[in-house]
């Protein structure tokens, strides 16, 4: 795969300093020379979660493209004297890449959400784009035996794009794992992108996504289960990113 310009790092996480159009170049290239290639976005919740499990923290650093997911991290980056261009949301890559797929003829895959969920998903994208888009798809609801024979129909479908909308970290590690034996050339987490495809749920309006507010939306929308993970999550990063700026100014002054 063709060289990244520019990889930073923030409270010990990798981030690729790439712009939307840069990333969908990237990936396109990498389709067509059928050079695998492993995705994942990076917000403040999983830069956190990785701190406390290497697992996971692995199957992030082990990423060819490693994009900003949250405005949080590009404030971030900054902050921390090592800023990113833009803030390439998970969702709005998949949609872009979507239209990629349809349009040069690719297929692509579809793991995760309930069932329900998944077939509304392929529905919009048939309707929109027309059956030979959709090579194969599979809810998110598999146990840890079943990974292998869900690898095995994931690479017998020959999709070139395989987006896996299940939880963190499970989806991380699941792609780290099998990437090799999947043969797509693309391959990404898109964690919660199903549900609002389907229309399940909504996505913050513009004006709260500029001001990295999704995370309050998202409170909004389902306050009990939400409310203590970005309260908890949000203020760890925080701390995270104001030791790493100590540690800079110390050693600047050394």
């Amino acid at each position: 795969m063709e060289t990244l310009k520019r990889r930073v790092r923030i409270c010990g996480i990798p981030v690729d300093a790439l712009t939307m159009e840069q990333t969908l170049a990237l990936i396109n290239k990498a389709i067509q020379d059928k050079s695998p290639v492993h995705h994942v976005v990076v917000n403040a919740a999983k830069m956190v979660n990785a701190q406390k499990d290497e697992e996971l923290k692995k199957s992030i650093v082990d990423c060819d493209i490693i994009n900003a997911d949250g405005k949080s991290i590009v404030w971030a980056s900054k902050f921390l004297n090592c800023a990113l261009p833009e803030r390439v949301a998970g969702i709005d890559l998949m949609h872009n890449l979507v239209d990629m797929a349809a349009s040069k003829g690719y297929k692509i895959f579809l793991l995760g959400a309930e069932q329900e969920v998944l077939e509304k998903v392929v529905e919009v994208y048939r309707t929109k784009y027309g059956d030979q888009l959709i090579a194969g798809y599979r809810n998110g609801y598999f146990k840890k035996e079943e990974e292998p024979e869900l690898a095995k129909q994931i690479e017998t479908s020959r999709a070139d794009m395989l987006f896996v909308a299940v939880t963190s970290p499970k989806k991380e590690i699941f792609l780290n794992t099998y990437k090799h034996l999947l043969n797509v050339p693309f391959i990404m987490g898109v964690g919660g992108s199903f549900d609002v495809i389907a229309g399940k749920t909504k996505r913050a309006p513009l004006w709260m996504q500029n001001l990295g507010m999704e995370w309050f939306y998202r409170v909004l929308q389902e306050p009990k289960r939400m409310w203590k993970r970005y309260l908890f999550g949000n203020s760890e990063f925080i701390y995270l990113v104001a030791k790493e700026k100590i540690k800079q100014v110390f050693q600047s002054a050394n």
